[in-house]
């Protein structure tokens, strides 16, 4: 669904549709997708290549329990190592399809962890053509990203879904 919403966006003015090849892992695609934006001669270079989609997913089957020990460790190492080199970047805004469909721990990343570093930078709406058109028309500013990039990921092993907020200290111990 994700991609045909993309679609609708061909042709419209000040607008670069990046699609990167879906055959490549996440960390790959990021990187292609970085790549081609930083070539677009367009205000707006829009994709679905989350440079931190493995951070996400090992995030995610960490507190569903679901996934192995180390994965958010290696996913962690691996997106800082392509921030630092310079092979991705945060998005301008990171626009969220349909976000209420998605299971609860995903939404916390993305409304709760990402949210929280830079509210206005993070926007739901729904999967929808001309929605998404809208919303590139009135983005929100706001506070930036933390910098470097890879800061926001620090300690992101000791944010606890439904805690996301509260100091680390309280997030580790129900009796602080």
């Amino acid at each position: 669904m994700t991609r045909s919403v993309l679609k609708s966006l061909t042709g419209a003015a000040n607008v670069t549709l990046v699609l990167a090849d879906d055959a490549l892992g996440p960390g790959a695609r990021a990187v292609e997708a970085w790549r081609d934006c930083r070539a677009a001669a367009t205000p707006y270079a829009v994709h679905d290549a989350d440079p931190l989609a493995e951070v996400a997913a090992a995030w995610t089957a960490r507190y569903d329990e679901s996934g192995p020990v180390g994965d958010l460790e290696v996913a962690v190492t691996a997106a800082t190592a392509r921030f630092r080199r310079g092979e991705v970047d945060l998005p301008d805004s990171l626009v969220l399809l349909d976000p209420d469909g998605w299971p609860a721990t995903r939404r916390h990343w993305y409304l709760g962890v990402l949210a929280s570093a830079a509210p206005a930078r993070v926007v739901p709406i729904r999967a929808d053509g001309r929605e998404l058109r809208r919303t590139l028309q009135s983005l929100p500013t706001g506070r930036w990203w933390p910098e470097p990039p890879e800061r926001l990921l620090d300690g992101i092993d000791r944010v606890v879904p439904d805690k996301i907020g509260l100091p680390v200290r309280a997030q580790l111990s129900p009796r602080s």
